[in-house]
């Protein structure tokens, strides 16, 4: 008897033997049902080995409940106590699996299944699963005898007596015996229907790669012909009726519940394709209308059920189809659609438990062994297996992947697959996620042998594997390419310089000889550079072959390696800095602009970094002011000033492209920007800003060189159009108007000498061929236009406004607003435009009418002849020029009036324009969307071809470049092209309500 406040001895064992809830454990091991053997070591020692020892326990006092009389427990009770492989089977299975502990319940004699220990029954096949079936003559004998299979192939594996390779192989073995008693079953019940038919049924996925989960969907393919004499029509409707009661018989709910689903999904056309086709069917649509994806499903394709021997006509006939689908056209796009994680669709809570599809998971394994196969296997018929380590192991042989990287993938790929089989296993429910709750870790954890500590160990070993994964993902495709070429002795097998090529071309590279000189350029010989660059460059490469112009990526890459890698910081960048290695392949790969300003300047490399000289984001006016500003103080005449000046522009300009191109594109460590608007306000804003420092900085230092601190004229900068309106692009002209103002005492004309050199100075000296691109200043907007003055006093100003003033300069001057030189002047300039900008009239019927017929004839003549109209971004409908007309209209009527339209940015006019009730939020919406899109168009175009454009190219390459920063994916630039229309369309419905009345 145990005293008050004291554990009993039996509870002290219990918990010592794994035991959670040891005072249930006891009061079970003190039921009627245990009487006999409560006290026998070797039952709690059995029960302390299994995965859940509570759980295991609880199974055992149920399967002992359901027999049905005292001799049946004895005999169980006997047979556990003195058969030690029984004992380890039974309790492991009770263990590890609630599911098969319910079956046991439902069936007390199923354990017998488990005695039987012979040579044969430790690795049995689809013949023995198929004795094991022979008896079910309905769906729900099918079930039972099916889950009484599935018991043996669970006690096998939890006891270790089969490996992670073998049990999913047994599992595929008796889902073939399954499918064959299913088709059995169907055939018996529509015996006219059998005659008539040749019925084939092909595995595909993991049942076909001999390769099946605990709980699985089973992909099947049907292949029907006609029996001998019978009509083909009638034969193939009779097959659909067999495939179609077979899937029911596996996968409808009966009181034993269900096996699995029967997916027929990967059949040409999908659901929307007849469930049986004939083989000419199959091979007419594969020749035709097949997509890659299809063919790399058809490498783990594998005859199981009905007619054999037309199973294997099947098989034999696909296969060279599918070992030439790297030949394909379309190959690398599709490829590329298919490298890229497809993690939108699971939820965020989610994304880090994913088994399966998360960051490291089991696809990454598969796709990139069955990548290599399609690759390499056309060549090699050694690589041809549907069996994923097959695969890797055959790969590893023939050198087409590293045998250390193999081996580590393999041992990670078993782990992974483990950890999802005992998941599957407890529930015998569909699932890939790592369960949340500690128990259920523990059980996880000790499943897989991890005893210490399982929870910690669990997730130690999860993370360890899956990180594995992620870095060798990656390096698969490339670390054999780098030993291709890096002329070192290895000890391995080499690719081929045919199969490296194979790879590089199947991988997106468009001149893969050019890409392996360069590689060799970069990985040969024993220096530290050489030896970092091949520790890097698997990795780069991948994000190079995301790309539209791998081949580029990898070229600018070579180039600016050539430039930096001797010095050590360069190297010690990419290395330890996560963000930087990956930042510059982006920016390296994603079009002209980018690279050009940073291979006049290599050492803006460091601007990618995260460390002290790193940072994408912009930096303001002032900060880029004081900069230059400083620059032009130190140097000794107008030419040094400017060419500092340059050189800051030139830097932050590349600073603003690469972090465009990161938040367009996204990294590991960043999301891809989902506020297309954002991104656009980004770049406006910083080289606008960029555009502001370098004109004050250069009028300092022409202003210094030609008259020393004081100019005899006041001089002001008013930006017009996208520059005052803080929307300039990549490749946008700075437009102003230059003002001044003669100081007291000094001669007008001297004044107006003085303002009218310092312009031509400036405006020479920011296009003075340079390694810094030219800033070209456009003064076309100003009073009479190319006729008038270049600089005009502000009374001149104030003259010429007053009477001869037209509607589209009052229009021009809604985007005015000072952005250098002298700031009094600047806001005397504002201040004399705002009564003709914003008028306190508003506009008359006659202003308005003008507007439109202006805009309606710049349309007419200013359209470039041969342009698609529907896709130009500033005059096409629901263009740049549709909505800022628009908005500007509603500026000149009612800006007098709201306060909040007084603005020269166009955006935020629109904002203010709806928050006033001038236009529906319906309305703003669409034509907001549209002027981001059409600027984000102007932007990618000037990024990828290096020079400004308002259409989309023509060139394949470059349009899917465009595509790629805008956020279309490989083979997808039509969906682009038609979402561009579609918008523009949209647009310009309003614009004809408001702008014309219409």
């Amino acid at each position: 008897m145990t005293g008050p406040g004291r554990r009993s001895s039996t509870f002290t064992r219990l918990l010592r033997h794994g035991f959670t809830d040891a005072s249930a454990a006891e009061r079970l091991l003190d039921g009627a049902e245990l009487s006999p053997v409560r006290n026998d070591p070797v039952l709690l020692e059995a029960l302390g080995r299994t995965a859940d020892p509570d759980l295991a326990l609880h199974g055992l006092v149920r399967l002992l409940e359901a027999q049905p009389g005292a001799s049946a427990r004895r005999e169980l009770l006997d047979t556990v106590i003195a058969a030690k492989p029984l004992r380890d089977r039974l309790l492991g299975v009770l263990g590890a699996s609630a599911a098969l502990a319910d079956h046991l319940a439902r069936h007390p004699r199923d354990w017998e299944a488990l005695v039987t220990y012979e040579p044969r029954d430790l690795h049995p096949g689809v013949e023995e699963f198929e004795r094991g079936l022979a008896e079910a003559d309905d769906p729900v004998s099918l079930r039972v005898a099916y889950r009484r299979c599935l018991l043996s192939i669970a006690a096998r594996d939890v006891c270790g007596t089969i490996d992670l390779a073998e049990t999913a192989a047994e599992l595929a073995d008796l889902a073939t015996a399954t499918l064959r008693a299913a088709l059995a079953l169907a055939r018996a019940a529509a015996s006219d229907d059998a005659a008539l038919c040749r019925l084939a049924v092909i595995a595909m996925g993991k049942c076909g790669g001999h390769e099946l989960n605990y709980v699985s969907d089973v992909d099947v393919i049907f292949v029907g012909e006609a029996a001998d004499g019978a009509d083909e029509g009638k034969a193939l409707r009779a097959a659909t009726k067999l495939a179609a009661h077979m899937m029911r018989i596996c996968s409808e709910t009966t009181v034993e519940g269900s096996i699995w689903p029967v997916d027929a999904n990967l059949r040409p056309e999908g659901r929307n394709g007849p469930l049986v086709r004939t083989l000419s069917s199959h091979l007419a649509y594969y020749q035709r209308w097949a997509k890659t994806w299809e063919f790399q499903a058809l490498l783990k394709a594998r005859p199981v059920a009905g007619d054999l021997e037309l199973g294997a006509e099947y098989v034999t006939a696909v296969a060279p189809l599918v070992w030439q689908a790297a030949e394909r056209e379309n190959f690398v796009p599709d490829v590329q659609k298919m490298r890229r994680r497809v993690v939108e669709n699971i939820p965020v809570a989610e994304v880090e438990r994913e088994l399966k599809l998360g960051p490291g998971g089991l696809r990454d394994v598969e796709f990139a062994v069955q990548l290599l196969q399609l690759v390499h296997g056309r060549a090699d018929a050694s690589l041809r297996s549907g069996t994923t380590l097959d695969a890797l192991q055959a790969l590893a042989a023939g050198g087409y992947v590293g045998r250390t990287d193999a081996v580590q993938l393999d041992a990670a790929y078993r782990f992974l697959r483990s950890m999802e089989h005992r998941i599957q296993l407890y529930r015998l429910r569909r699932t890939h996620l790592v369960p949340v709750v500690e128990g259920d870790q523990r059980r996880l954890g000790r499943s897989l042998g991890l005893r210490t500590d399982p929870v910690a160990e669990l997730n130690r070993e999860w993370k360890r594997h899956a990180a594995v994964v992620r870095r060798l993902h990656e390096k698969l495709f490339y670390r054999p390419l780098l030993d291709a070429v890096a002329q070192l002795p290895s000890g391995e097998v080499r690719l081929s310089t045919q199969a490296a090529r194979e790879r590089l071309v199947a991988l997106g590279y468009a001149d893969p000889a050019a890409a392996l000189r360069h590689l060799e350029a970069l990985a040969s010989g024993v220096t530290r550079k050489a030896a970092i660059q091949r520790t890097l460059l698997p990795v780069l490469l991948g994000w190079f072959a995301d790309s539209a112009d791998p081949d580029a990526g990898l070229l600018n890459f070579r180039k600016v390696s050539d430039a930096l890698g001797k010095t050590p910081w360069y190297l010690r960048l990419l290395r330890d800095e996560g963000a930087a290695a990956e930042n510059l392949a982006r920016v390296l790969s994603a079009g002209r602009l980018a690279p050009d300003l940073l291979m006049r300047a290599p050492e803006a490399v460091a601007l990618l970094g995260d460390g002290d000289a790193g940072g994408l984001a912009p930096r303001g006016r002032p900060h880029l002011e004081q900069e230059i500003l400083s620059a032009v103080g130190r140097a000794d005449s107008a030419v040094q000033g400017v060419t500092a000046a340059r050189g800051v522009r030139r830097r932050e300009l590349f600073r603003t492209a690469a972090a465009d191109i990161v938040a367009s594109y996204g990294t590991e460590a960043q999301p891809v920007e989902a506020d297309q608007g954002a991104l656009v306000d980004l770049v406006g804003g910083a080289v606008s800003d960029i555009t502001a420092a370098t004109l004050s900085g250069t009028l300092r230092a022409v202003v210094r060189d030609g008259w020393g601190d004081t100019l005899p004229t006041r001089f002001a900068i008013i930006g017009m159009g996208r520059f005052g309106g803080h929307e300039l692009g990549y490749g946008s002209d700075a437009d102003v108007l230059f003002v001044h103002e003669p100081r007291e005492g000094v001669d007008e004309h001297e004044a107006g000498r003085a303002a009218n050199a310092v312009v031509s100075e400036m405006r020479r000296l920011l296009q003075v061929p340079s390694a810094d691109p030219p800033l070209l200043v456009d003064a076309d907007l100003r009073p009479e236009g190319k006729s008038g003055p270049l600089v005009r006093t502000l009374k001149s100003y104030e003259a010429y406004y007053r009477r001869w003033s037209l509607g589209w300069e009052s229009q021009a001057l809604l985007r005015a607003e000072p952005v250098a030189g002298d700031e009094d002047l600047g806001r005397r300039f504002v201040s004399l435009i705002d009564p003709l900008r914003y008028p306190r009239a508003g506009l008359g019927d006659d202003a308005v009418r003008e507007i439109r017929r202006l805009k309606a004839r710049m349309e007419a003549e200013r359209m470039p002849r041969g342009a698609d109209p529907k896709l130009h971004t500033k005059l096409g409908p629901g263009g740049l020029s549709d909505v800022e007309w628009t908005v500007q209209l509603l500026q000149l009527r009612y800006g007098a009036e709201e306060a909040g339209l007084r603005t020269t940015r166009t955006r935020g006019a629109l904002a203010a324009a709806r928050a006033c009730g001038l236009l529906s939020q319906e309305d703003a919406a669409t034509l907001d969307e549209a002027w981001v899109l059409a600027t984000r168009v102007r932007n990618a175009v000037m990024l990828v071809r290096g020079r400004a454009g308002d259409t989309f190219p023509s060139d394949p390459r470059e349009l899917a470049a465009v595509g790629r920063y805008l956020g279309y994916g490989p083979g997808h630039v039509g969906d682009m092209l038609d979402d561009y229309r579609r918008t523009g369309r949209r647009a310009r419905g309003v614009v004809d309500s408001l702008f014309y009345g219409a």
